[in-house]
């Protein structure tokens, strides 16, 4: 024990020394503290109360002889003393036991101000003896249900439990030993250990330890040993554990028997616990004198050493051990601050120490790691770098890791580096640049093992202690492919290991097959990334994944097409086009194979517009063949000699050249084949706008010279004459004229327009088309399409043709018109006969008078009588025929009435100008339209006015 280190841990407050104030006038007997404050029991039966730094507070007369006992309560502001009043009786004690609610005064008109005492209790009775009390604890519980013990020198503990202050408790005794010595029997010292439920009681004796259990009725005793220990020298510690201090050791006393002990030797004076401190002041026989030791068992160390005089109290008080000495004086010491103790152990470089102390102490991780710091950095200047590395790894979480890893980045210490770094990964710290560092740690040691333990030793996803992308950009680095495979595999970083494969490994195969692996999803957004470099080696496979992207052929039932509403969830083709920029003919097969199996997918206007620009393109780059070309010609060369061959070669060559071009031209054709079928299918005649755009048709029609794609596309959108301008122009006029019998048939809702325009073709065209204009004139003259003198006017234009060509047309015009000519002679006669007839009759009827001869009824037959009814129209009637209708002739009315809505309509027509100039432009002979409307009397000075009114039209007034 003599071995242990010795230091000032503890220091005296208070400038020193200190004395009892001189208000305290009596001995003290006893002493307690709690609540901020000290309290002295004296033998003049007054409590004093001592404020801190021993100042005097006040006092009061607590028992009229002495006071012998008292402790303060913690939980309440009660004091508990036991004392010596004036005997009134010879039956009664004078011992009594007060109680005192030190919050509340005495009524006032008092003569003294002292506490309430709230209960006054007499400790012997008839059932408890009384003997010398040696030893006094009280037992807070559950407010306000106190459980006090008092040791007597007879061996016998008397309990009183319950409250108080009301007076409703409960006594009972225990019996610690039977002895006929008092002196060996005496209570010295008292313990309660309340452990959750269970509440106990160590009673000791200078002959034995004893525990009660008093949870048992009624409670037993269990020896725990046989040896006790003289007063003050009891105490409890923090870990409830019963310290008993004898001349040879301080003994740890558990519920089990006697526990650990230390070996301080001499007589013990007094024994406390302070803060996980021992306290002991222990007689020196030498010279006297006692000497106050503060252990720190834990750490094997004396915090405090110094010599005293006689002892009185030993109580703590506001963080101070306070020490009343029997000369009255009083020291105080109180334990430095942890900063000041590790200066002190740094000073001396006792590192261990000072570790030990900051993890008893329970300090903060933060300060412990401080120390461990400076340990390191002193083994560290002693050039000791393993220690020094085990002790910075401790302070991972604390320390700054450049701090530590700066220190060993010498290719010498890089053991002891990588070390730290894997601790560092371990707890989850590990940056970056830690990553970077670790790893290239591994690859300098060539330490496979370690890499896989590093790499490979985790289970579970996502719970890497390291940056993902960093490990795998440095294993990849440093050629570790197959260990950056595996990070990005379970990190689930796709882009990585399919960086890996393609770019480093050149692993197409394999890579296509993790692509087809992942999920739909992800195997979309990389076959965006890398489909073009999977296109260019492997353009079968990547189609095949496509598709299985597109149409999830595996998980579709059936070869049928696949439903709208599913195929809304899946990849579009069009977001892959850009993977085939450089590979047309694998674009064409993957777009041909997805509208084959699926019909109405959501892009199919883009697809069909991507292929009608991959069929009529003129020029489709063919990758495979002209690489199979550039290696036959390899294999040609190296077959081939400088001497004679040379010619042969060449020919082959030139052999060689024709066919590629021949197969060029025989593909084009195919698809030019497949772009007018794809132009027909995707504009079905039930349907008004196609499945493609039609501009963008029509333009590539154009620019790639696909006559039969611009005709179709043409007649489709009724762009007749459009149609025959495509004739016109490749000047194929059997194909014109074939063109202008199926598009200009009226009947069948063709333009008839078309043939005058075909004429006006011929017209211009400059060269002998006899044969073509007398059948155009064939169709125009059996539609009445052109007047003769335009026929004329038109053909007139080419010096090639001669009036033989019309000869024959105008001879028939001429004799048609001859014969309506000689019509329209008879009906012009005809109606000026009827007119004359007419105006006779209305003359007749204004100026002669009408003889009625009729005999008989136009209604009824019979013969007519009166009264009768005569019409200027020679119809008679029988009145009670015609009934209420005098006024018309029933025979004549509907004829009449005819007339009249005929007229009516006919002057509505006049005002009806939009349906006029309508008639009169779709009419093939516009001026019969204007005749018509004279002949009818629309168009006519009366209506003139009101026409003027309602029309911008001047023209329509000459009408």
């Amino acid at each position: 024990m003599y071995q242990w280190r010795k230091f000032e841990f503890f220091e005296e407050k208070n400038a020193g020394k200190c004395s009892v104030p001189e208000e305290v006038k009596g001995k003290i007997n006893c002493c307690s503290s709690g609540r901020g404050k000290i309290v002295l029991g004296c033998d003049d039966g007054m409590v004093n109360l001592l404020d801190r730094g021993f100042k005097f507070n006040h006092g009061f007369q607590a028992h009229a002889t002495s006071v012998l006992f008292l402790q303060q309560l913690k939980q309440r502001n009660f004091l508990i003393t036991i004392g010596e009043d004036e005997q009134t009786s010879p039956q009664l004690s004078p011992i009594c036991l007060k109680v005192f609610d030190l919050d509340k005064t005495q009524p006032e008109g008092s003569s003294t101000t002292a506490p309430d005492c709230v209960q006054i209790l007499r400790i012997f009775t008839n059932q408890f003896p009384e003997a010398k009390i040696t030893s006094f604890l009280v037992l807070e519980e559950a407010p306000p249900i106190l459980l006090i013990a008092i040791g007597l020198d007879n061996g016998c503990i008397y309990c009183i439990k319950g409250d108080i202050a009301r007076e409703r408790i409960s006594r009972f005794q225990l019996q610690v030993e039977t002895v006929t010595d008092k002196t060996d029997a005496s209570i010295t010292g008292l313990g309660f250990r309340v452990d959750g439920q269970a509440l106990q009681l160590f009673a000791v004796t200078p002959t034995s330890v004893s525990l009660f259990n008093l949870q048992d009725k009624p409670p037993r005793r269990h020896t725990l040993d046989q040896i006790g220990c003289n007063a003050n020298c009891v105490a409890m510690s923090d870990r409830l554990e019963l310290i008993v201090g004898r001349p040879e050791a301080v003994y740890f006393y558990e519920v089990d028997g006697r526990g650990p002990c230390s070996a301080f030797d001499g007589e013990k004076k007094f024994v406390g616990w302070f803060r996980g401190y021992l306290l002991c002041v222990i007689a020196d026989q030498r010279n006297g004198k006692n000497t106050f030791n503060i252990y720190d068992l834990k750490n094997k160390l004396i915090a405090h050493s110094t010599v005293i005089s006689e002892v009185s109290h030993l109580i703590c008080e506001w963080g101070n051990v306070i020490l009343i000495m029997s000369d009255r004086t009083v020291i105080s010491v109180g334990e430095k601050d942890m900063e000041s103790k590790l200066d002190m152990l740094f000073k001396k470089n006792l590192y261990t120490v000072a570790i030990n102390l900051v993890q008893s102490q329970q300090a903060d991780a933060a300060a412990t790691a401080e120390v461990l710091r400076k340990y390191g950095d002193h083994l560290y200047g002693k050039q000791d770098y393993d220690e020094a590395m085990s002790q910075y790894i401790y302070t991972i979480g604390y320390l700054e890791p450049s701090y530590v890893i700066q220190k060993f980045l010498d290719a010498q210490r890089i053991y002891n580096l990588t070390n730290y770094l894997e601790k560092l990964h371990e707890k989850g710290l590990g940056s970056k640049d830690h990553t970077t560092l670790l790893l290239n740690c591994y690859t300098k040691l060539k330490d496979v093992e370690k890499l896989n333990v590093f790499i490979k030793g985790e289970d579970g996803i996502g719970e890497h202690k390291f940056d993902v992308e960093t490990a795998i950009r440095v294993c990849r680095a440093a050629g570790y492919h197959e260990h950056a495979m595996y990070v990005a595999k379970k990190a689930g970083k796709h882009e990585w290991y399919l960086k890996i494969l393609l770019e480093d490994l050149d692993e197409y195969q394999e890579a296509l097959q993790y692509i087809s692996s992942l999920e739909p999803s992800q195997a979309g957004i990389t076959m965006k990334e890398y489909g073009k470099v999977l296109v260019e080696h492997k353009p079968v496979e990547t189609v095949e994944i496509l598709m299985k992207l597109c149409t999830e052929e595996e998980e579709s039932t059936g070869g049928g097409t696949l439903d709208g509403t599913f195929l809304s969830m899946l990849p579009s083709p069009v977001d892959f086009l850009n993977m085939f920029v450089h590979h047309p003919k694998s674009l064409m097969d993957f777009l041909e194979r997805y509208i084959s199996k699926v019909r109405e997918s959501p892009a199919q206007v883009e697809i069909h517009n991507t292929l009608l620009e991959l069929y009529l393109s003129s020029d489709l780059n063919f990758p495979s063949m002209a690489q199979e070309i550039i290696g036959e010609g390899l294999d040609l060369g190296r077959s081939s000699t400088v001497g004679g061959s040379l010619t042969k070669s060449e020919s082959k060559e030139k052999l060689s050249a024709d066919n590629k071009d021949r197969d060029k031209e025989k593909d084009r054709l195919e698809r030019l084949k497949k772009g007018l079928s794809l132009l027909k299918n995707g504009w079905p005649s039930d349907l008004e706008h196609p499945l493609y755009d039609v501009d963008l048709a029509i333009i590539l029609c154009e620019m790639n010279a696909f006559k039969e794609g611009l005709l179709f596309l043409y007649e489709k959108m009724k762009l007749y004459k459009e149609v025959i301008a495509c004739y016109m122009q490749a000047h194929d006029h059997e194909g014109l004229i074939a063109c202008c019998k199926k598009l200009g048939d009226s009947n069948s809702g063709g333009d008839p327009s078309l043939w005058g325009d075909l004429l006006k073709y011929f017209g211009e065209l400059g060269e002998d088309c006899s044969k073509e204009v007398k059948e155009v004139l064939t169709y125009i003259e059996r539609d009445d399409i052109l007047p003769p003198i335009i026929v004329l006017q038109t053909l007139a234009k080419n010096p090639c043709l001669t009036l033989s060509v019309v000869k024959d047309y105008i001879a028939r015009k001429l004799e048609k018109e001859s014969k309506l000519i000689e019509e329209d002679h008879g009906a012009v006669e005809k109606y000026q006969e009827t007119t004359l007839n007419m105006r006779k009759e209305i003359h007749d009827l204004r100026t002669n008078a009408r003889i009625f001869q009729l005999s008989k009824c136009t209604a009824c037959t019979f013969t007519l009588d009166l009264p009768a009814v005569h019409f200027m129209c020679m119809h008679s009637f029988h009145q009670r025929c015609l009934g209420d209708n005098e006024k018309e002739c029933p025979e004549c009315a509907p004829e009449y009435r005819s007339v009249m809505e005929m007229k009516k309509s006919l002057e509505h027509n006049s005002k009806d100008h939009e349906r006029f100039f309508q008639q009169v432009k779709n009419s093939k002979n516009g001026f019969s339209v204007i005749a018509e409307y004279f002949g009818k009397g629309i168009v006519s000075k009366t209506s003139l006015t009101e026409a003027q009114k309602t029309t911008n039209f001047p023209s329509s007034n000459g009408f």
